[in-house]
């Protein structure tokens, strides 16, 4: 099963616009979504009324820009994102002065997304990938027996050995407390049509996420060819509710 997941929603209007346009037409199956952003409220109404999945696009990085969003939830992600933007190894790292600050911020989002969608995220992942971030491993902040993103999987010989194995530790802790696709990859690292057709022929046999950014021009513009909707065509897809259990996962 083929999910493509469109990123971002809520963050502007370009990216609400260009994920649900792209949905309407099928072109994706999913999105996730940001909260306490200048679109997230109308984003949540129109995502409602089309039906789609949505997840929670857990943001520590990018500040939060609605005047909804309380003082002290914002003061809190100021400290996260000056952490994790102070180098790009700081996601490797266990901070634990920050302990309560990755779980209250995430509490906070979690609690604003129901709020505004009036239902539960249907997976979890990370604005910048920082759902993988350190911290949030160790803390386990994500409530277990949820469907989460994995780590990046890459072709063949892309990354190196260390890149790999750190990558295999960070999807072995996962899978132990959470529910995964077998593998997940970027469309924008993507668009060459050997690496597309490689993509989907593991789609025929295995759960795979493509994660896009609709509101980049490249992508949408790929998302909206006729090559796209061919190949869509010949694939089973889904969104992440359609997503098995995968393997035992630990108490």
């Amino acid at each position: 099963m083929l999910i493509i997941n469109a990123d971002d929603l809520g963050r502007d209007r370009s990216a609400t616009d260009t994920a649900l346009d792209c949905y309407q037409q099928a072109r994706i199956t999913s999105t996730s979504a940001m909260v306490f952003m200048e679109d997230s409220e109308r984003a949540a109404g129109l995502a409602n009324s089309a039906g789609i999945n949505v997840g929670l696009h857990v943001n520590f990085t990018e500040k939060f820009n609605t005047i909804g969003c309380p003082e002290r939830v914002s003061r809190l992600q100021d400290s996260l994102r000056r952490f994790l933007k102070s180098s790009k190894y700081a996601l490797l790292l266990y901070n634990p002065f920050l302990r309560r600050h990755f779980q209250h911020v995430f509490d906070a989002q979690l609690h604003e997304f129901k709020r505004i969608y009036g239902r539960d995220p249907c997976h979890f992942d990370g604005h910048q990938h920082m759902h993988l971030s350190t911290n949030m491993l160790v803390q386990r902040v994500i409530p277990g027996s949820q469907r989460i993103r994995r780590s990046f999987s890459f072709l063949p010989n892309e990354k190196s050995l260390l890149n790999r194995l750190y990558r295999r530790a960070v999807d072995s802790r996962l899978r132990s407390h959470y529910y995964l696709a077998d593998s997940f990859y970027a469309l924008s690292a993507n668009l060459e049509r050997a690496k597309l057709e490689s993509i989907f022929e593991l789609a025929r046999k295995t759960n795979v996420e493509l994660m896009t950014h609709t509101w980049k021009q490249t992508e949408y513009d790929y998302l909206m060819s006729d090559y796209h909707i061919k190949e869509l065509e010949q694939l089973p897809k889904g969104g992440y509710s359609e997503l098995p259990p995968l393997g035992t996962l630990k108490a």
